[in-house]
């Protein structure tokens, strides 16, 4: 009985080990690998909570519209959503992009009622190096300089 139950440890061990990427051999090693794991994944959760409760908050009150960037392996996903379509906004927002260097590679736009911008910027030759939150923050002030 007592090996049965060293032999299930041992495997419930080599679980964590493995969910938490650890590359440690001992038991106190291992669960201190898995307890700073869920710190980080607790971090990560707050702060996408706190991400979404701000863009919630935006668009209840009619704000800016809500911009998300994501990094893609060159270049980046950019999507836009505005409760009110305002003219010049896609306008503003390739200028933006031009700024940055980014070439539009795809994207789909729908301004009837709404504004829906959803595009493919891919970084040009000259200009590497951005990162999504520039990317995201250029087009945050383009969106803001138009008013």
């Amino acid at each position: 009985m007592d090996s049965r139950r060293r032999r299930n440890m041992q495997r419930k061990l080599q679980q964590l080990r493995s969910v938490t990427n650890s590359s440690a051999v001992n038991k106190a090693s291992i669960i201190v690998d898995a307890t700073r794991y869920i710190e980080e994944l607790k971090q990560k959760v707050d702060g996408l909570n706190s991400e979404l409760a701000t863009a919630e908050s935006s668009i209840s009150q009619g704000e800016l519209p809500m911009v998300t960037v994501e990094t893609l392996e060159r270049g980046f996903l950019i999507n836009v959503f505005s409760e009110r379509n305002c003219p010049g906004m896609l306008g503003a927002i390739l200028d933006a992009f031009e700024e940055l260097g980014l070439d539009v590679l795809d994207a789909r736009v729908s301004c009837e009622d709404t504004f829906q911008l959803e595009a493919v910027g891919g970084e040009s030759e000259e200009k590497e190096n951005i990162d999504a939150q520039v990317v995201k923050q250029a087009v945050m002030q383009a969106i803001q300089n138009m008013d």
